[in-house]
Parts: C-alpha cells; sequence; structure tokens
C-alpha cells in the first residue's frame, strides 16, 4: 500500500472542513498520512457583494498560492468556486463523484415551492445566476443579496430578513442539514452552476507522486462531465459570477450538455445543448457556448457586468 505524508489546504468554513476532511479520510483509508492546513482567502475576510469585491478566485487564489510556493501539496475547492483560467504550474488532478446538482428553496414563511411563494417575495441570494433564472418566470420577487457560510445565511432567514434563500442542496446535504429543503428547484426552471455540486483536487502539475496517490478518489463521468461545463464557462468569458447555467452528465455512454445564459434581469434567455463521447468534452462544451454566443450571450454577459 503506498503511504506518505500530505498537507491538504483549505478553507475555514463548516463547509469547506467537510469536504476536506472528506478528501483526507478518503486518503487515510489508503494508507496516506494528511495534515489540514487552514487558509484564510479574501472571500472569507470581505463584505460586500461578490461581483464588488473581485469576483473571481476570491474562495481560491490564495490557496492556490500556497500550491505553488510549496507550503501545501494538495487543496480542495468546490468546482464552482474555481476559474476556469488555468494556472501555470497547477493541475486539477482528481474530480471525485459529484453530488446532487440542484438548487433547492429554503424558506422562511412555510411556504413549499415556488409557486406558493407570495407576491413581491424577498430571496435571499448572492448568485446572478439564480437571481436571473428565477426571476424569468416570476418577475415579481424580490432579489436581496446575501453573504455569509450556510450557517449565517440560514439565521438570517429565520430572523425575518427573508422569505426565501436559494442554495446548492449538495452544500445543505454535507452539512447534514437536508430537514432545512423546502424543494428542489427544478432543472426546466433552474440549471446549476458550473461544477456545482463537485469537488476539484488540485495540484502541482509536476506532483506526479500525489497525483498518483490522488488518481483512485477521481470519478470519469464526473470528470469528463466538469471538464464540458468549465470549457462552455471559458469559451463564454463568463466567470464563476456570470448568469451561466450548465449542466452535463453521462448517459448511455455520451456526454450530453445543457447550457443557459440570461440577462442580469431575467428578460432575456437563450439555450443551447448538443452530445459527444466523452473524451471530446473540452470541445462539446466550445461547441454549445458557440451555439450560444449566436443567440447573443455575450451581449447579455457583457450587460451583467454593468448592470449585476
Amino acid at each position: 500500500m503506498l503511504s506518505s505524508h500530505l498537507r491538504l489546504g483549505t478553507r475555514a468554513s463548516p463547509l469547506a472542513r467537510w469536504q476536506a476532511d472528506w478528501v483526507a479520510g478518503e486518503l487515510r483509508r489508503r494508507g496516506v498520512e494528511v495534515e489540514l492546513v487552514l487558509i484564510s482567502t479574501q472571500g472569507d475576510v470581505k463584505t460586500g457583494p461578490l461581483g464588488q469585491i473581485g469576483g473571481q478566485g476570491l474562495f481560491t487564489k490564495e490557496i492556490q498560492r500556497a500550491l505553488l510556493d510549496g507550503q501545501i501539496d494538495l487543496a480542495v475547492h468546490s468546482l464552482k468556486d474555481l476559474p476556469t483560467e488555468v494556472v501555470e504550474g497547477l493541475s486539477l488532478a482528481a474530480v471525485p463523484e459529484r453530488e446532487s446538482i440542484h438548487d433547492v428553496f429554503v424558506f422562511g414563511n412555510g411556504a413549499g415551492s415556488l409557486g406558493e411563494l407570495p407576491q413581491n417575495a424577498r430571496i435571499g441570494t448572492g448568485s446572478l445566476r439564480r437571481r436571473a433564472q428565477l426571476l424569468h418566470v416570476r418577475p415579481d420577487l424580490q432579489m436581496l443579496e446575501i453573504r455569509g457560510n450556510v450557517e449565517t445565511r440560514l439565521r438570517k432567514l429565520d430572523e425575518g430578513e427573508y422569505d426565501a434563500l436559494v442554495l446548492a442542496q449538495a452544500g445543505l446535504h454535507r452539512l447534514g442539514l437536508d430537514q432545512r429543503i423546502a424543494s428542489v428547484i427544478p432543472l426546466s426552471i433552474m440549471l446549476p452552476a458550473v461544477g456545482q455540486g463537485a469537488l476539484g483536487i488540485e495540484t502541482r502539475a509536476e506532483d506526479t507522486a500525489t497525483r498518483q496517490l490522488l488518481a483512485p478518489l477521481s470519478h470519469e463521468p464526473t470528470h469528463q462531465s466538469v471538464i464540458a461545463e468549465r470549457s462552455l464557462l471559458a469559451t463564454l468569458r463568463g466567470g464563476c459570477l456570470a448568469p451561466v447555467g450548465a449542466w452535463a452528465r453521462v448517459e448511455s455512454g455520451s456526454l450530453l450538455l445543457s447550457g443557459v445564459v440570461l440577462s442580469g434581469d431575467g428578460r432575456q434567455r437563450v439555450a443551447a445543448s448538443s452530445s459527444a463521447i466523452p473524451r471530446e468534452a473540452t470541445n462539446l462544451g466550445r461547441h454549445v457556448a458557440e451555439d450560444l454566443i449566436r443567440q447573443g450571450a455575450d451581449s447579455l454577459i457583457a450587460a451583467s457586468r454593468t448592470t449585476g
């Protein structure tokens, strides 16, 4: 059995710690000694709407810098937070099997679904993607900014600041908070963020020993799916905070990809989908993105940067 000592870098939030502990546990079961190294990121210390405090890389840059500097040997990211731009010297070594891709409602007023929300209900979300997709079907809703970890958001909901929150089902499940889920938002209404529900384990590109230790943790269908989604986002030049939804999955040996781009107010929406063999994941993402661009996606994304 392989044995080694690895330093794993992670943020200190409860969800980030859960993710890091899960990866560490999987490695320890395989005889690898793992030490957790807690790293504070800009996203942990800055306040205000994400788009106004730096946007992409807020939750990853410091961790990636520690990896490049040799302070840690691997990092665990929520893939939806990891920018698509390649960082020279780093590599996405493993992508474990994906959790749920869905967004869910958490209500504070006893409602159970989108249709049960009262007119002008106050919805807490920091995501332009979520906001735009909900406004597309319910333009009456009041979309209010919210920041903080999951527990902080739930506390604000319980204190009456919002009528409902939109959160990722995967995060609530990982934190043991499934009982707070009121309803799962159908994919016909809301496509997930690129990489939602998936973890990415990053290493230095030349560290073949660590990459070999991580290889058993990777799930090929999930890995190919997120490659397609990230290729779509990179081609759109949308960034993590753009009103872009994407969902790739392997079904009957084919890789299917659906993508959507909206205006910040939800009034305009373009969608595209296609399929390919899994090893063509990068090209599939590019193809679907080019279809969206032909429909005007680039102008919608550009406008969202000035109005979102």
